[in-house]
């Protein structure tokens, strides 16, 4: 059920979440992984640019601002290896100046930018940063992923991230640049590594983290039929993380192939049918982090795969019908306003 009524349609809401790209991410080498995880992803959202990203959030809600995440497009050409993540701040920030012209509607499209420097760089990492920082003055951190798994078919095209990054010398001395700078850090890792973020933010208590997609809950390959059976030790991971007070989770990314809800709750079903899958998750999420370190995510086009952008903020809708209105403002547009350093929501 891909078209139903759009449920409070004035609610203000900020996108923290979404990628643009010519083409899905190269996040890895393995062309039969890849073949395995992306060839429906690279069929249906070959490009996702300004124009597809508007048909989506044009389909019925008040989103008012988005954040764009790193997906690796754009590195500039011939650059040192420190600094081709730059061309991505200055691919998407080309994109927010056509935004905020206003021709193309009000909302203020990649108003942040979250792009991507080689962490395990050290003190080298600065370089890359300030650069970042020249590029737009929309950028606002940096998110280095490091989700892996020792089953390579839970990952495919990712699976080449080494484990224990955020707990690797190298990569925390770059790590500590980022607050010098007054950045903010998102992290990208899957429920069993949960508990290296925790070490990570215990570590540096002063530096913002941003928890993405409620810590990836897994539901495939090795872990199929498992996500139930795993939800409790997923639950204290949680709220462990929650005990750091510079960690906010994003609320989001369940629709992705990783989790494995698809085999639940098949693209194209309603909004009741992924608040129903999703509910569990965001709503311990929402219970050990308060509403004012959580955002809801889109998390597109990644997320696209399980339903419509318009079914997907519906199901976030139904989820927060519980919550007050001080409660929902923060959780739709006012953590991720905050926690991004926008001008307004």
């Amino acid at each position: 059920m891909e078209h139903e009524p759009i449920l409070e349609p004035a609610l203000p809401i900020v996108d923290p979440h979404h990628h643009l790209w010519t083409g899905p991410p190269p996040w890895g080498n393995n062309a039969a992984a890849a073949a395995h995880r992306t060839t429906e992803i690279r069929r249906r959202f070959p490009t996702y640019l300004l124009g597809e990203l508007l048909a989506d959030i044009n389909s019925g809600h008040n989103i008012v601002a988005t954040i764009f995440v790193e997906c690796r497009q754009m590195f500039r050409a011939g650059a040192s290896p420190a600094l081709q993540p730059v061309g991505e701040t200055e691919f998407v920030n080309g994109i927010a100046a056509m935004s905020a012209s206003g021709v193309f509607g009000d909302t203020r499209v990649c108003e942040g930018i979250v792009s991507h420097a080689d962490l395990t760089l050290g003190d080298g990492v600065a370089e890359t940063l300030e650069a970042h920082i020249d590029a737009s003055h929309r950028f606002r951190g940096i998110r280095h992923a490091a989700a892996y798994d020792p089953d390579s078919e839970v990952l495919g095209p990712f699976s080449h991230t080494p484990p224990g990054l955020y707990c690797a010398d190298s990569f925390r001395a770059g790590f500590g640049h980022l607050g010098r700078l007054g950045l903010t850090f998102d992290a990208w890792l899957l429920e069993p590594q949960l508990p290296d973020l925790a070490d990570l933010a215990r570590a540096f208590p002063e530096q913002p983290i941003v928890l993405d997609h409620v810590g990836t809950p897994l539901g495939i390959a090795s872990y199929r039929g498992r996500r139930a059976e795993r939800f409790d030790i997923w639950r204290r991971n949680i709220r462990s993380l929650a005990a750091c007070s510079n960690l906010i989770v994003k609320l989001g990314g369940l629709g992705m192939p990783t989790v494995g809800f698809e085999t639940d709750t098949a693209a194209g079903s309603s909004s009741e049918a992924h608040a129903a899958a999703w509910r569990p998750y965001i709503e311990e999420c929402i219970e050990a982090f308060g509403p004012d370190r959580c955002m809801f995510e889109s998390n597109f086009p990644v997320d696209k795969i399980n339903c419509s952008y318009a079914v997907l903020w519906n199901a976030m809708k139904r989820i927060a019908a519980q919550y007050s209105e001080t409660e929902k403002a923060a959780l739709f547009h006012g953590t991720a306003s905050g926690t991004y350093r926008l001008s307004s929501d």
